[in-house]
C-alpha cells in the first residue's frame, strides 16, 4: 500500500539475521521506541503526545523501526503508587457498575473503535516516513510486577471490571510464575483474545510496514506459541502475511532458549543464562557489554528495554551491529509522569536521571543507530555474517571476500584475518568515527590474503570498512 515499502517483511532464506522484502535484499532494522507512542499516558491524558515530533526525530536520525507500545489496563502502573492513566482502551465502557479505575465497567463484546482507528493511523503515519512498526499485541506489565501498585485492578479482563463475567479474579497464579490471563488456562478468555486478535489483524493487514509482537515481557511459552499460530492461521486467509516476534517473557525459569527454539520469526532476548547452548556450563551471555555473535538462526532485534530498561551507549550499538543484530533503543522521549517518591527509579548518574530525554548518552545512541543503518545500506548486507574470530577486536561483519566491517571499541589497532581473500584483489579502506559522524578514506588500498594490521588514524573508537574494488 505504501510506496516506501516493497511488500511486508518476510524471513530471509539466505541470511536469517535480517528480514527481506519483495526485492530480495536484506532489510536492517534499527530505531527508537517510547512508551507513549500509541496511548496517552500520565496523570492527565488530555495532554497529547507529539507523535509528529517523535517521528521527525526518527527520520533525522535515519531510523526505520519502532515498537508501538500498548497497555491492556486503563489505569495504574507497577512502578508508582500514583494514578497513571492509559488512553484509549481496547473496549467500550458499558455504563453499568464501577470498575477499579472509577469508570463504569467494560463490555468485552464491544470494541472501542477509536483505539483501532488510532492504531491504523499511527502505523500509516510512520509508514509515510519509511518506518516499520511492531504492533504490540499484549502487555505483561499490565499485571502486578513489583508490589508497588497493581494495574490488574483496572484491567478489562479482571472479572470485577467487565459486565460479561469473563476473565480472572487474580492476575498472578502458580507462585507468581505465570499470569492466568496470558496462558492457556482460561478457555473462555482465550475466545475473547481471539476476537481481539482478529480485530487487530482486520485493522492493519493491508499495511506493508507492520510486524507483530506477541507481548512485552510476559506470558507463558505455550501461550506465545498459541498466539503466533493463531495470527499466522488467520492472516493466511488474508491478502498479506506479516512476521511475528517473541520478546522475552518474565516468567520464572525462562531461558532465551525458549525464544530461539520457538516458531517466532524474530526474537528479542534478555540477560539470562544460556547454558543450553554449551552442555555442562551455565553462564550469562553478556548482551550488554559483549553481545555473542548472532548465530541462533533468527532475526534478533536486540532491545535495550530487555537488557537495562534504560541503558546502552553508542558502543553497544556498534558491537550489536557487527555481531549480526538489529539494535533498538528504549527511548525516554517522553518520560512517564511521576509525582510520588515510591517508584521504580531508573538509575541516576551524576544527578541526571536516565529517564530524561536529554541524558547525555541517548543522543549518541539515537544517531549511531542511524549511522549503522547507512553503512548497512551501502553494502550487500544479505551476504554478511558476524565472524568475531577474524578480527582481533572480536567485532567483524563480513562475507569473507568482498566486505569487512570491523569495530574497534577501544581504538588503536586491529589485526584482520584475510586468508579467504584473493591475494590479487585490492580493498578500499575507509574509517568511520562514530562520535563525530565523520569518514576518512585512505588512498592506498590493501591487498587480500594473509593477516593485515590496521591502525585507527584518530583517537577514540572507530569503524573500519574494507570493500573489494572492481
Amino acid at each position: 500500500m505504501n510506496k516506501n515499502f516493497n511488500g511486508p517483511l518476510k524471513t530471509n532464506p539466505h541470511n536469517p539475521n535480517y528480514f527481506t522484502d519483495n526485492t530480495g535484499k536484506a532489510v536492517y532494522l534499527t530505531g527508537s521506541h517510547t512508551w507513549a507512542n500509541f496511548q496517552e499516558i500520565g496523570i492527565d491524558t488530555t495532554k497529547r503526545f507529539d507523535y509528529d515530533d517523535y517521528l521527525e526525530m526518527m527520520i533525522n536520525c535515519h531510523h526505520n523501526f519502532m515498537r508501538l507500545w500498548m497497555f491492556e489496563n486503563s489505569a495504574f502502573a507497577s512502578w508508582t503508587p500514583d494514578t497513571v492513566l492509559w488512553h484509549p482502551n481496547i473496549y467500550q465502557r458499558s455504563g453499568q457498575g464501577k470498575a477499579g479505575d472509577g469508570g463504569t465497567r467494560f463490555d468485552l463484546t464491544r470494541f472501542n473503535q477509536y483505539y483501532f482507528d488510532r492504531l491504523r493511523q499511527r502505523i500509516i503515519q510512520a509508514g509515510n516516513r519509511g518506518i516499520y512498526v511492531s504492533v504490540m499485541l499484549f502487555q505483561g506489565w499490565s499485571l502486578d510486577k513489583t508490589g508497588i501498585s497493581d494495574p490488574w485492578r483496572a484491567h478489562p479482563w479482571n472479572k470485577n471490571n467487565n459486565i460479561n463475567g469473563i476473565g480472572a479474579k487474580d492476575s498472578i497464579a502458580d507462585n507468581n510464575s505465570s499470569a492466568t490471563i496470558h496462558s492457556l488456562k482460561n478457555p473462555e478468555l482465550l475466545k475473547i483474545q481471539e476476537e481481539y486478535l482478529k480485530k487487530v489483524i482486520e485493522t492493519v493487514n493491508d499495511l506493508d510496514n507492520v510486524l507483530y509482537e506477541v507481548s512485552n515481557e510476559g506470558g507463558d511459552h505455550d501461550w506465545h506459541e498459541w498466539v503466533i499460530n493463531f495470527v499466522r492461521k488467520y492472516e493466511g486467509k488474508k491478502t498479506k502475511q506479516h512476521v511475528i516476534g517473541y520478546t522475552t517473557p518474565s516468567q520464572q525459569g525462562h531461558l532465551n532458549k525458549n525464544l530461539y527454539e520457538s516458531s517466532a520469526d524474530w526474537v528479542s532476548p534478555a540477560m539470562e543464562p544460556l547454558g543450553w547452548a554449551y552442555p555442562g556450563t551455565l553462564y550469562m551471555q553478556n548482551y550488554m557489554e559483549d553481545p555473542p555473535a548472532n548465530k541462533f538462526g533468527k532475526v534478533n532485534i536486540l532491545d535495550t528495554d530487555h537488557l537495562w530498561g534504560h541503558g546502552g551507549n553508542w558502543k553497544w550499538v556498534w558491537k550489536s551491529f557487527t555481531r549480526g543484530y538489529n539494535p533498538i533503543f528504549m527511548d525516554p522521549w517522553q518520560p512517564i509522569e511521576y509525582h510520588g517518591d515510591q517508584r521504580v527509579s531508573w538509575v541516576f548518574v551524576g544527578g541526571v536521571s536516565k529517564d530524561n530525554r536529554d541524558y547525555p548518552d541517548w543522543d549518541l545512541v539515537r544517531t549511531n543507530m542511524g549511522y549503522t543503518r547507512k553503512i548497512a545500506e551501502s553494502v550487500n548486507l544479505i551476504d554478511l555474517f558476524p565472524e568475531p574470530d577474524l578480527a582481533s577486536t572480536g567485532y567483524c561483519l563480513t562475507d569473507k571476500k568482498n566486505v569487512f566491517i570491523v569495530y574497534l571499541p577501544e581504538g588503536g589497532d586491529v589485526t584482520l584475518n584475510m586468508l579467504s581473500c584473493d591475494v590479487n584483489a585490492n580493498y578500499h579502506i575507509e574509517w568511520f568515527f562514530p562520535i563525530l559522524n565523520r569518514s576518512m578514506e585512505i588512498n592506498k588500498p590493501v591487498t587480500g590474503g594473509g593477516y593485515k594490521n590496521f591502525s585507527l588514524p584518530f583517537s577514540g573508537d572507530g569503524v573500519l570498512i574494507l570493500t573489494k574494488t572492481p
